[in-house]
């Protein structure tokens, strides 16, 4: 899935089906800039963990996966995982999955 125009891509894992309050794990990068995880809980946004290790190339196609264990979320680019992030909530409570901004998906696998 490469990045288009403008090279944001946000990932969100919601806790509810409708009205998107609380983020379980919010993933976001800023191409050339940074990448920064939260949650957000009753709308209030928590201590965000931010990095300037980029593993994306803006105009390039790349394969995201995140994966949910026991601790912690692995976010994996390009098979090499390149960043984690704690549970603060319980991953059983996420209901949908929201990939946005300014990418074109080209293929989704849930397992």
């Amino acid at each position: 899935m490469p990045f288009n125009m403008n090279p944001e891509l946000q990932v969100d894992f919601h806790t509810e089906a409708e009205g998107n309050t609380n983020i379980a794990f919010h993933f976001r990068v800023y191409c050339d800039y940074y990448v920064k995880m939260n949650s957000r809980q009753c709308g209030n946004w928590e201590e965000e963990v931010r990095t300037s290790v980029i593993s994306f190339e803006d105009g390039q196609p790349f394969e995201l996966g995140i994966l949910v264990l026991s601790n912690e979320y692995q976010v994996i680019v390009n098979g090499h995982q390149c960043y984690t992030f704690p549970h603060r909530y319980d991953p059983a409570s996420v209901k949908t999955i929201r990939v946005w901004r300014d990418v074109s998906l080209t293929s989704v696998t849930v397992t």
